[in-house]
């Protein structure tokens, strides 16, 4: 297997890894906006692992930028914003889904591998939206 195939695949199996040892480990489910907005009205006993999940987060994607910068648009890119624009744009969609009482990870990690219907229609929805939105903004904007 190249890497093209190989890499994406393990980040997928690290992925499935960690949100399946939360579960075990803690009976929570890995839903990034929901780890993360907790931490803004924290509950004693149960900010520890939020906090090191988030770290766990940022220290992959700083590992990921170290070692293979090129998966990071750089700013000269046409139609790329650069680092920054990426972390605004996560930060929005974390917002967003956390005012709907939802989370993106949440759904298309945890929910559809336990089958969910909701997480699935969930997961369809926000993938259509953002098909959507890259189609409008690359090619009618």
């Amino acid at each position: 297997m190249t890497s093209s195939i190989l890499l994406p695949l393990l980040g997928g199996a690290l992925i499935g890894l960690s949100a399946s040892l939360l579960l075990l480990a803690n009976g929570r489910v890995a839903g990034i906006s929901g780890v993360v907005g907790s931490l803004l009205a924290p509950v004693r006993g149960d900010v520890a692992w939020r906090v090191l999940f988030f770290a766990g987060l940022l220290a992959g994607g700083l590992l990921l930028a170290w070692l293979r910068p090129g998966s990071f648009p750089a700013p000269s890119t046409p139609g790329a914003g650069g680092l920054w624009l990426l972390v605004g744009a996560g930060l929005l969609v974390g917002f967003g889904s956390r005012l709907g009482n939802g989370c993106t990870s949440g759904h298309g990690v945890c929910g559809i591998s336990r089958g969910s219907v909701r997480s699935i229609s969930a997961t369809l929805t926000f993938m259509a939206t953002g098909v959507l939105t890259v189609f409008l903004v690359r090619h009618v904007l």
